[in-house]
């Protein structure tokens, strides 16, 4: 018969490494470190961001690991003038949260929060979160006040006890039942110092505390390599005193590591569980939903195949078919295309497509001829998305769209960097701007790059 272990610990403020140029663990060393431990569940809570969520979400749920999502967020508190004149130092108004998701209406309301503070931060200024900004956007979010970096432990540091309490109202306020305080342990002379005023602030407060760590790294020896990954992001020397450093207790530590740290303080360990217990939404993977170019779907076959034909016959009248080839080997091939396309029921997208370069065209904003795999379309020929036709050089349309390989098309399309915002401009007026959205590509620190970044921070 099989015993089941009691739960101990969940690490509820864990960072990946989509806290970019932060963090060295990678949500796939996540899910092997957490299964290696028997965990049951644990939080992602990356730096101002949910970029990790959807992979980490299919991960840990592959594991057999409860997922949390959450993100570690800087908010401002606008309180600082206030601080001045008063015994103590002035503590920074920014501090960083831990939201978690509990719900989905919680994990909606993160991606409404993360949104606007990269939308509505001025540029060139470090992402934050106007303390106003999360009224009417903390239903089903659990908050943690965010250890040592946090807008609690800040004000403590400075010795101003009445700011950490108003600051702490005012998130009870926000978080009302779900509120804890959060306590680190990394060996750090911050913590040490923080802690008893911290404790006897909560205690007064009547609101639950949390034990919790910060994870940077997978194993002590980790240390020295994630050292010169800060120093490389910082643009800083390894030998410099005055910079930010983590200790190598920032490392992620088992359960039974983080329940003899805090053996204290049992109903802070004891409160990860509860938190893991209330979180009950994770994000999954969606197929892809597109807008409707016409009324209905039966309509846009027949709309695709009316402006295919059109623009084929345009296209021929002006270039002529490739030599050894007659029009019925362009019908013929056009009909075959057409026919996948609406099998897999993708005449929406290529009337979008064809919409959007032809409305760009038409505005004078430079197109490219069309990259890549979709280049082998007839279709996309004729409908002006690509200026390349494939049966002149024996392109295949089967490497663009293959019923025995079901995904979604991707057209490779340049557009001239000066005005691609007025093109991203029309499709969100054309479609909707709940119905569009953009994507941020991740480059990697590589072998190359590394040695020379290394060398220079040394």
């Amino acid at each position: 018969m099989a015993i089941l272990k009691p739960v101990g610990f969940v690490h509820l403020h864990v960072h990946s490494s989509f806290s970019l140029l932060e963090s060295a663990l990678t949500i796939a060393t996540l899910a092997k470190l957490a299964a290696a431990d028997g965990m049951p569940a644990l939080a992602l809570t990356d730096t101002n961001n949910l970029f990790g969520a959807l992979e980490f979400s299919e991960k840990m749920a592959g594991a057999g690991i409860q997922p949390i999502i959450g993100a570690q967020m800087s908010v401002d508190f606008e309180d600082r003038p206030a601080a001045r004149g008063r015994p103590g130092g002035v503590p920074e108004s920014r501090g960083n949260l831990v939201l978690l998701a509990a719900t989905e209406q919680g994990y909606m309301n993160l991606m409404r929060l993360s949104s606007r503070a990269f939308m509505e931060t001025p540029t060139n200024e470090e992402v934050r979160l106007p303390i106003g900004m999360l009224a009417g956007h903390t239903e089903g979010v659990i908050a943690l006040t965010g250890g040592p970096s946090g807008p609690i432990d800040r004000a403590l540091s400075a010795g101003q006890g009445d700011v950490a309490r108003a600051r702490l109202g005012a998130l009870a306020g926000l978080f009302p039942q779900r509120l804890y305080v959060e306590v680190q342990r990394h060996g750090l002379a911050s913590e040490k110092r923080v802690e008893p005023a911290l404790l006897a602030l909560a205690d007064d407060e009547r609101l639950p505390i949390v034990a919790t760590a910060q994870p940077f790294f997978a194993k002590e020896e980790d240390h020295e390599a994630h050292d010169a990954l800060l120093c490389i992001a910082e643009g800083r020397m390894v030998a410099d005193d005055d910079r930010r450093r983590v200790t190598p207790e920032h490392r992620f530590k088992t359960r039974s590591e983080m329940a003899a740290l805090f053996a204290d303080l049992p109903d802070a360990v004891e409160n990860t569980v509860e938190i893991a217990m209330r979180c009950a939404y994770r994000p999954r993977k969606r197929d892809p939903i597109l807008p409707q170019f016409v009324a209905d779907s039966a309509a846009e076959g027949a709309e695709l195949r009316r402006m295919a034909r059109e623009g084929l016959a345009r296209r021929l009248a002006a270039h002529g078919p490739a030599p050894g080839l007659d029009e019925a080997a362009y019908g013929a091939r056009l009909d075959f295309e057409l026919s996948i396309i609406e099998r897999m029921k993708y005449p929406g997208y290529f009337l979008i497509v064809a919409d959007f370069i032809q409305w760009s065209k038409e505005h004078g904003v430079p197109v490219g001829p069309g990259r890549g795999s979709g280049a082998g379309s007839l279709v996309a020929y004729a409908l002006t998305i690509t200026d390349l036709d494939p049966l002149r050089f024996g392109l295949l349309f089967e490497r663009f769209l293959n019923p025995e390989r079901v995904s979604m098309p991707d057209f490779d399309i340049d557009f001239c960097q000066e005005r691609r915002d007025e093109v991203i401009g029309y499709v969100r007026q054309r479609y909707g701007t709940d119905r569009v959205a953009q994507i941020i590509t991740f480059g990697s620190l590589l072998a190359r790059g590394v040695m020379r970044d290394v060398g220079r921070v040394l």
